[in-house]
C-alpha cells in the first residue's frame, strides 16, 4: 500500500492537500506539531467522506522526533511505505532584517528547510528501493523566487528549497522518483490572515487571492502518474503575479 504523507497538514494548504490526495484514493497521514484538534477533525472528514487517514504527531524541524515517529510507523507497516510526501510544513515570522531576532530567523529556517531534510531523507530509500518510485513536492513561495520585503529569513528558506528540489530531481530520477515545487503566491489562508489584503490583491493581476484547493489540484497533479515525467520544476500559481 502507498501513504501519503502531508507535513503541517492540519489547516491552511495542507489541509485542502490532504482532502485532494484523499479524494485520488490515496491513504492520507496528516502530520502536525501542536493542534491536534485540528489534525483530528479533517482525519475525520476525510473518512466521513469515503477516504483514508491518519494523524502524525512531529515537528518537522526536530530530527530526532521526526525520526522516532517514522521508524516507529514503519514498524507497524512492514509491507506498506510513504510512496508520496509533500513538505508543506512551515512557519513565517516577518520583520525587516536589521530588526529581525536571531530566533526568529532560525525558527523559520529550522521548519521549512530542516524541515525538509529530515523528513525527506528518511523517506527518499524506501521510495528509491527497487525503483519503486515516489512524489516528492515541495511548497516553496513566490518569497522563494522573487523576494519579499520583510520576508528575508522566509525567502532565504524558500529559496533554498528550490534549490534543493532541482538538485534532488536528478538524483532520483533514475529511481522513478519525482521531485517538485508549488510556489504559491498570496493565497487565502491562516498564513495570509494578517497582511493587507486589499491593497495587495491590487498587485495582482486577476485582482484576488488564490484559494488552497486551487493549489492542492495543482499538487495532486504532480502526484498522479500522469505528471511522471515532469520533475525538477518549480511551477508558480499566483494569478498572474511576476
Amino acid at each position: 500500500m502507498k501513504y501519503a504523507l502531508v507535513t503541517g497538514g492540519s489547516r491552511g494548504l495542507g489541509r485542502a492537500i490532504c482532502y485532494k490526495l484523499a479524494e485520488m484514493g490515496i491513504p492520507v497521514i496528516i502530520n502536525y506539531q501542536s493542534n491536534k484538534e485540528a489534525a483530528e477533525q479533517v482525519c475525520e472528514e476525510i473518512c466521513n467522506n469515503g477516504g483514508s487517514a491518519s494523524i502524525m504527531q512531529f515537528n518537522v524541524g526536530n530530527e530526532e522526533e521526526v525520526t522516532t515517529a517514522l521508524d516507529a510507523w514503519e514498524r507497524e507497516h512492514p509491507e506498506d511505505y510513504i510512496a508520496y510526501l509533500v513538505n508543506n510544513a512551515g512557519i513565517r515570522r516577518d520583520n525587516l532584517m536589521f530588526m529581525m531576532p536571531t530566533d526568529d530567523w532560525h525558527a523559520v529556517i529550522n521548519t521549512s528547510l530542516n524541515g525538509f531534510y529530515y523528513v525527506t531523507k528518511h523517506l527518499l530509500p524506501k521510495m528509491m528501493m527497487r525503483k519503486r518510485g515516489g512524489r516528492i513536492v515541495n511548497m516553496t513561495s513566490l518569497s522563494g523566487l522573487k523576494g519579499m520585503a520583510g520576508q528575508t529569513n522566509y525567502s532565504a528558506a524558500k529559496a533554498a528549497i528550490i534549490g534543493a528540489t532541482k538538485s534532488l530531481a536528478q538524483e532520483a530520477a533514475a529511481r522513478s522518483v519525482t521531485v517538485n515545487a508549488v510556489a504559491p503566491g498570496f493565497i487565502e489562508t491562516d498564513m495570509t490572515k494578517d497582511l493587507p489584503q486589499d491593497e495587495l490583491k491590487n498587485l495582482v493581476p486577476m485582482k484576488r487571492f488564490g484559494k488552497p484547493e486551487e493549489v492542492a489540484a495543482l499538487v495532486g497533479f504532480l502526484c498522479s502518474d500522469e505528471a511522471s515525467y515532469i520533475t525538477g520544476e518549480v511551477i508558480s500559481i499566483n494569478g498572474g503575479l511576476l
